[in-house]
């Protein structure tokens, strides 16, 4: 196994309902215990390698759906396989369930009739096949879209959009809702209240920026509409369950993925 990273743009029908695919290939992992932060997406991972070790779970392959705290996971010196990010409204057509069912769990892909595709995945020896694959099986599924209400589509687009710093009033306006109404739908469909998803998108902005080496962190809890450091660093406790000079210190001289931060390609 060669070590690196590999990012694929997902077919046009499926990308609507899947950002990217990230295949990861690594034999020198050393941090025995990593903290997967929450983010925008329902996430997707299958290993091929050995199973995932996370909230109790041991798994081929796995979907994490929305959180606000950090999901300890156990590392192997050797690790191989992909990563898929998930728009959360999307979740409904490609697994059949929303999104608000998945909050703050991990679910076998399995009990999605995927169960086969970590050894499918295992069998293609390069990742634009692996890639062409999950094109393959996804749009198969995506064919049969089952849409949340275009208001909501559209509060999501725009709270992405501003990296969570817009004023749930002003969204509910801008669609046409009550803020009640949306504040219901987002937790029906999502499984977290505007506000929390909010936050989740600031605190992922300043994850992003960290990794590109902007410390500073005054200027950064500014950029990320935090009202100063201070409440940075309480999200950051609340949020990754350390404060980001620990998270700087502890994690990101491990995170080899500034490749796929920045969205740019790379292959293994």
């Amino acid at each position: 196994m060669s070590a690196g990273w590999a990012v694929g743009e997902p077919h046009p029908v499926v990308r609507p309902l899947v950002t990217r695919y990230i295949g990861y290939a690594q034999d020198d992992v050393t941090l025995a215990v990593h903290r997967g932060l929450p983010s925008r997406y329902v996430t997707l991972v299958i290993s091929l390698a050995g199973p995932v070790r996370m909230a109790g779970h041991r798994l081929q392959a796995l979907v994490g759906g929305l959180h606000t705290s950090a999901v300890l996971i156990e590392q192997d010196r050797t690790q191989e396989g992909l990563q898929l990010e998930l728009d959360p409204l999307g979740v409904r057509t490609l697994l059949g369930v929303t999104a608000a069912e998945l909050s703050g769990d991990v679910v076998d892909l399995a009990e999605f009739g995927l169960g086969d595709l970590p050894d499918r995945l295992r069998e293609l020896p390069s990742w634009p096949e692996r890639f062409a694959l999950l094109d393959d099986v996804l749009a198969a599924r995506a064919v049969d879209p089952r849409q949340p209400p275009p208001e909501l589509g559209e509060a999501w687009r725009r709270m992405r959009g501003a990296d969570g710093q817009v004023r749930v009033a002003d969204l509910a306006g801008v669609v046409g809702w009550s803020r009640r109404h949306l504040g219901e739908r987002f937790r029906t469909e999502l499984g977290l209240a505007p506000k929390q998803a909010a936050r989740v998108l600031r605190f992922e902005r300043a994850g992003r920026l960290l990794r590109r080496g902007h410390t500073d962190l005054a200027a950064l809890a500014v950029e990320c509409g935090f009202y100063d450091q201070a409440h940075l660093s309480n999200e950051w406790r609340a949020l990754a369950g350390c404060t980001p000079g620990t998270w700087i210190a502890e994690e990101l001289p491990f995170l080899q993925d500034e490749q796929v931060t920045a969205g740019q390609d790379s292959t293994a």
